[in-house]
C-alpha cells in the first residue's frame, strides 16, 4: 500500500479549464429548454416586485461594449433582486424607428423620394425586426436573462397606440404648440433634431469684425459713427436684424490714425481689437453705458433699406469678440429669444439642404450655407466695413447620426412645452434617488436650462403626430381625435395613418356634412423618436399588468440625462403629475486605452463577441464587475486578460473546495457551529461578514466593491489562509474525524454560498458548480440569496483572531527571514519558539486551537516573554520570534520534521501521529506495510 493512498487527496470533475466558449453556449441552450427563467418568475409569485425598465437600444448593427456593459450589469440586478426576495421581471426592449434605419435602407439603393410612403416604411419595419433578432442572439450570449420572446418593441401596435395617447395628455394640458423659431437642423438628415440627437466637436470657423453705420443714434451716437460687430457665422448676415449687447457693459466712442469716422466697441476689448485691427493711435471720444444704446438703428450691410436694431441682452461676453453681436432670430435660440423681446422678423432663408433662398438676396441665393461666408466676407470687404476676419476655433452641434454639422434655422415645427410645467418637472426629480449624487442635480440643471421639446421631425419611419387641419388650416387635436387615432392604431399599427385620408381617420361626427371645419387633412411629420422611448412608461410598464409604474429603477449611460431619463421625465410627469423612475443610475461611456470614443473609422473597437469567442461571456461579465461605471471606462484586451485571471482565482478556489468536500454530506456530516473548531468558527464568522457586505453592495449597486471584496477573500481569508492551514487536516486527519468534519462543514458553506452569491455575475460558471453540490433545486438560479447568520460571539471571534493574524503576520516574516539565511526551506521545516506576554498567552489559550497546526511549523514550544533570548526577533510588545531547524525527520505522511518518526514499527516512515491514523484506517497496511 503506497503512502498516498492512505491521504485524503480531494478528487472532483468539475474541471480546471472551463472551455467557456464553447461550455456557455450549451448551458444557455439547457436553460432555454427548461425555461428557467420562467420558472424563476413563477417561484417569485406574491413577493414585493422590484422593476428595472430597460431603455431601449436602437435596432441597428451589432452589439458594441457599451451595450454588453449595460445589459450586463442590468442582468446583475435582475438576478440579484429575483433571487433575494422580490418579483423582478425584465422586459427588454429596441427603439425601432428613426432616421438611421431610413439612412441604412438609401445607402442600400432605396430612394424614399420615388417610393410610395407605405412601401418604404414596410422596408424599414422589416430591417428594423431583422436588427432586433440579431442584437437578441448577441444579448442573449452574454448570459443575461429576461423575456426575450416577448420584448417590447416601439413599433408595436400597442406600444404606438400608448405613445398616441402620452400626446393626448399633452395636448389635454395645452402642451402642445406649433411655432416657428430655431431648431436643431440638420441638412443632412433633412429633419429638425432633438437636444439629445447632438453631439459637438470642436470646429473652425471664419471669425468677422465689421462695421455697422448708425442711421438713429438716439441722441446718443452721431450718424458717422459705426458699431463695430463679431459674428462666426458670415453666412447670417443676410437674415440679421440687430445687434445685441449688454446694458452694463461699458461702450468707448473710438477714433483711429487718420480715419474720421467713430466706432463703437466694448471699451474692454478697445486696446486688443486696435491691435487686431491695426490701429496705431486710438482716441477714446465718449464713453456710454449699453443701456444707453438700447435701440439706436444702423443700416444693414448688404442692404440700406434694412434696419437693425440695437438690443440689450443677457447673452453677450467680453471673452471675444467686441461686446457687440450680430443677431439673426431665424438662426439662434439666444437670438430668437432677444428677437421675440424687440418684435424682430424671424427671417431663416435656408431650404431644408442647407442652401441659401432667393430671399437671401442675389449674391446668396443657391449657395450652400458654409460657401457662403466667404461671399459674405467679400460683400463686407467690397463695401468697405470689413475691419479683420480671422480663424476661430469653437464647439460646434453635429448631428450624431450622419456627422455632419448642423445649422440652427427657423421653420414651423410642433413643440411640447416644457416651460409651461418646468417646476412640476423639478419637483418631480426631488423624489427621484440618483447613483451617482450628483446625477439629481445634472438633471435638475438640465431641465431647468432646456427650452421647449421639438417633437415634429419630417421623416417617414416613426409615429405620426395625430394632428387633423380643417379647412382654414385651424390646428385639431381634441381628446375624442387623439383616442380615436390611438385605438385605429392599436388595431392596425401606425400604418393606417399614411393608408387612409383624413377622414377616414376621425371619429363620428367630424366628417359629416354639417361639420363646421370643411374638408380635413392630417399633418405629415411624424414624431421625435425620444417622444417615443420617453412614452416606455406607457406602453410598456403601465401596458403589461405584471409590470409596475412607476419602474423602480431606470440604468443607463450618462448621455441619457439628456435623452431617454429626460425624456422619459417630461412625459410621465405630463401624464401623471411623477417622476417614472424611482431610482437612476447611470454609466460612463466606454473608450479605448487612449481615452478615445471607440468607432470603427479609427479602428479601435473590441466588439463583445471578440473577447466571448477568445475567453468566454463570463469573462465579459466579470470585467464589467471591475470597473468603475460611475466614469467613462477603458476597455483593453489586457483589461480581459487580468480579469480572467482574476476568474482563474475563483475557479481553482471553488474547485479545491469541492474536491475536499466530494465526501461530505451536509445532511449526514454537519457540524453545528457552537461545535466547530474555533478556526472554523471564525471563518464562518468571515463568511457572514463577506455575504453582509456584498449583499449590502449588491443593494447599493457597488459591483466594484463585490469584485475587490471577492478578490480579497479568496485571496487573503481562503487561499492565504485558510485553505492553506486546512491541508493539514483536510489531507492527513481520519476521513470521518471531528476536526476534518468541522472543517468541511465550513467548506461547504463557503461552497453554497459563493456560489448563489455570484449567480448574478457568473451564471454560467455557478451553474457548472451546482451540480457538485448536495443541493435540491436543480438550478442554482432558482435558489435564494445566502441569509446573514447572526452569531452571538461574532465580535469575540472576529477581535481574537484579528490578533492572532497579527501574530501570524510576524511570525511569517520571521520565517521568511530564516528562509533567507537558509536555515529552513520551507515552514515544515522550522521549529519555531514564541515568547509571549501574558495577554497574547490568555489570547492563545481562548483560541482553543493548535497553535502549532494554524502556524503551520513542525514543532512549536510556548515560553513567557521574560525569557526571550538577545536573538529572538521582537515585533510588537506582546511577542518575541525565534525560529531554528526542527528536529528529527521528515514524516512521508505529513511532510513534518518529527522526533518520533518510525516509534510504530510497522511504519518506520511515519510520525507517531499518523501511524495511529493509518493504523486504525487502515489496518491492512499493518501486515502489507507501507511503500513511499
Amino acid at each position: 500500500m503506497r503512502v498516498k493512498e492512505t491521504l485524503n487527496l480531494g478528487k472532483t470533475k468539475f474541471k480546471m479549464r472551463g472551455n467557456l466558449p464553447v461550455k456557455e453556449l450549451e448551458r444557455e441552450n439547457v436553460w432555454a429548454e427548461n425555461k428557467v427563467y420562467e420558472q424563476r418568475q413563477k417561484l417569485n409569485e406574491g413577493k414585493p416586485t422590484f422593476i428595472l425598465h430597460d431603455g431601449p437600444p436602437y435596432a441597428n448593427g451589432d452589439i458594441h461594449m457599451g451595450h454588453a456593459l449595460n445589459k450586463i450589469t442590468k442582468d446583475f440586478i435582475v438576478r440579484y433582486k429575483s433571487m433575494n426576495g422580490f418579483r423582478a421581471p425584465y422586459v427588454p426592449g429596441w427603439d425601432t424607428h428613426g432616421l438611421p434605419i431610413e439612412q441604412k435602407l438609401q445607402q442600400a439603393g432605396y430612394d424614399r423620394k420615388k417610393m410610395s410612403t407605405n412601401a418604404f416604411r414596410e422596408l424599414c419595419r422589416e430591417y428594423a425586426l431583422k436588427q432586433v433578432d440579431r442584437q437578441r442572439d448577441e444579448f442573449k450570449r452574454l448570459g443575461v436573462a429576461g423575456e426575450w420572446d416577448n420584448p417590447y418593441l416601439t413599433l408595436k401596435p400597442e406600444f404606438e397606440a400608448a405613445q398616441i395617447r402620452v400626446f393626448g395628455a399633452f395636448a389635454k394640458r395645452n402642451l402642445i404648440y406649433r411655432g416657428k423659431k430655431p431648431v436643431y437642423w440638420s441638412w443632412s438628415s433633412e429633419s429638425a433634431l432633438a437636444e439629445a440627437e447632438v453631439e459637438y466637436h470642436d470646429v473652425t470657423s471664419p471669425s468677422a469684425f465689421y462695421g455697422e453705420k448708425v442711421i438713429d443714434g438716439k441722441g446718443v451716437l452721431d450718424d458717422n459713427t459705426y458699431m463695430v460687430v463679431w459674428t462666426t457665422t458670415p453666412w447670417t448676415i443676410p437674415a440679421s436684424e440687430g445687434i445685441t449687447i449688454d446694458a452694463s457693459f461699458d461702450y468707448a466712442v473710438v477714433q483711429h490714425d487718420d480715419d474720421p469716422r467713430n466706432y463703437v466697441l466694448a471699451a474692454e476689448l478697445v486696446d486688443e481689437n486696435a491691435k487686431r485691427f491695426g490701429w496705431d493711435t486710438v482716441k477714446v471720444v465718449k464713453t456710454v453705458k449699453g443701456a444707453d444704446l438700447d435701440r439706436v438703428l444702423c443700416e444693414h450691410p448688404f442692404d440700406a433699406s434694412r434696419k437693425l436694431v440695437t438690443m440689450l441682452g443677457d447673452f453677450v461676453t467680453l471673452d471675444a469678440g467686441t461686446g457687440l453681436v450680430h443677431t439673426a432670430p431665424g438662426y439662434g435660440e439666444d437670438d430668437y429669444r432677444i428677437g421675440m423681446k424687440y418684435d424682430l422678423p424671424v427671417f431663416a432663408p435656408v431650404d431644408n439642404q442647407g442652401v441659401l433662398t432667393a430671399e437671401a438676396g442675389p449674391d446668396f441665393a443657391g449657395v450652400f450655407y458654409d460657401d457662403a461666408n466667404q461671399i459674405a466676407l467679400d460683400k463686407l470687404k467690397d463695401a468697405g466695413l470689413l475691419l479683420d476676419y480671422m480663424p476661430y476655433e469653437h464647439s460646434y452641434p453635429f448631428d450624431w447620426r450622419t456627422k455632419k454639422p448642423i445649422i440652427f434655422r427657423a421653420t414651423p415645427q410642433w413643440f411640447a412645452s416644457v416651460g409651461d410645467m418646468r417646476d412640476e418637472i423639478l419637483h418631480a426629480i426631488d423624489d427621484v434617488e440618483f447613483f451617482p449624487e450628483w446625477g439629481q442635480k445634472r438633471l435638475h440643471n438640465m431641465i431647468r436650462d432646456r427650452g421647449d421639446w421639438v417633437i415634429s421631425r419630417q421623416r417617414v419611419w416613426g409615429v405620426p403626430l395625430p394632428i387633423f387641419y380643417a379647412e382654414d388650416g385651424t390646428a385639431i387635436m381634441s381628446p375624442e381625435t387623439i383616442n380615436h387615432v390611438a385605438d385605429l392604431i392599436g388595431q392596425y399599427g401606425s400604418n393606417v395613418w399614411f393608408e387612409r385620408d383624413a377622414k377616414d381617420l376621425l371619429p363620428e361626427g367630424y366628417t359629416n356634412e354639417h361639420s363646421p371645419h370643411g374638408q380635413f387633412t392630417k399633418e405629415e411629420d411624424i414624431m421625435d423618436v425620444w417622444f417615443d422611448s420617453g412614452s416606455s412608461h406607457q406602453g410598456v410598464l403601465a401596458e403589461r399588468d405584471y409590470l409596475d409604474y412607476p419602474a423602480d429603477l431606470y440604468l443607463e449611460g450618462s448621455d441619457q440625462y439628456r435623452g431617454w431619463f429626460n425624456s422619459s421625465l417630461i412625459t410621465s410627469v405630463a401624464v401623471s403629475g411623477h417622476a417614472p423612475y424611482k431610482q437612476v443610475l447611470s454609466q460612463g461611456f466606454t473608450l479605448d486605452s487612449q481615452g478615445r470614443k471607440m468607432s470603427k473609422s479609427l479602428g479601435n473597437t473590441i466588439a463583445p463577441a471578440e473577447v466571448i469567442k477568445q475567453m468566454g461571456a463570463e469573462i465579459v461579465r466579470l470585467w464589467v464587475s471591475s470597473v468603475d461605471t460611475s466614469a467613462d471606462v477603458r476597455v483593453t484586451m489586457e483589461g480581459f486578460k487580468q480579469v480572467a485571471d482574476g476568474y482563474k482565482k475563483f475557479r481553482n478556489t471553488m474547485r479545491f473546495l469541492l474536491a475536499n468536500t466530494t465526501d461530505y454530506d451536509p445532511k449526514e456530516n454537519r457540524v453545528a457551529f457552537e461545535d466547530l473548531a474555533t478556526v472554523d468558527q471564525y471563518m464562518a464568522v468571515r463568511l457572514n461578514d463577506f455575504v453582509a457586505e456584498v449583499k449590502d453592495h449588491y443593494d447599493h449597486y457597488d459591483f466594484l466593491d463585490i469584485y475587490k471584496k471577492l478578490l480579497n477573500f479568496l485571496t487573503v481569508d481562503l487561499s492565504n489562509f485558510y485553505l492553506d492551514i486546512a491541508k493539514d487536516i483536510m489531507y492527513i486527519d481520519a476521513e470521518d474525524s471531528h476536526a476534518r468534519r468541522s472543517m468541511q462543514t465550513v467548506f461547504y458553506d463557503v461552497l453554497v454560498a459563493l456560489t448563489k452569491l455570484f449567480t448574478p455575475m457568473l451564471p454560467h460558471t455557478t451553474e457548472e458548480i451546482w451540480p457538485f453540490l448536495k443541493e435540491s433545486a436543480e438550478f442554482v438560479q432558482l435558489t435564494e440569496m445566502p441569509t446573514v447568520q447572526n452569531y452571538a460571539n461574532a465580535d469575540e471571534l472576529n477581535h481574537n483572531w484579528g490578533k492572532f493574524m497579527d501574530l501570524r503576520s510576524n511570525v511569517l516574516k520571521a520565517l521568511e527571514e530564516a528562509r533567507d539565511a537558509k536555515l529552513i526551506g520551507k515552514s515544515l521545516e522550522a521549529h519555531l519558539d514564541l515568547y509571549v506576554d501574558a495577554e497574547m498567552q490568555a489570547l492563545l489559550d481562548s483560541l482553543k486551537t493548535n497553535v502549532r497546526q494554524t502556524l503551520m511549523v513542525s514543532a512549536l514550544e510556548l515560553h513567557d516573554l521574560a525569557e526571550a533570548p538577545a536573538d529572538a526577533e521582537t515585533f510588537d510588545a506582546h511577542e518575541a520570534i525565534k525560529v531554528s531547524h526542527a528536529e528529527g525527520e521528515v514524516c512521508s505522511r505529513c511532510r513534518m520534521t518529527k522526533t518520533d518518526v518510525g516509534s510504530d514499527a510497522a511504519y518506520p516512515m511515519l510520525c507517531a501521529s499518523c501511524a495511529k491514523i493509518v493504523r486504525a484506517n487502515y489496518p491492512e497496511s499493518i501486515e502489507t506495510g507501507l511503500e513511499a
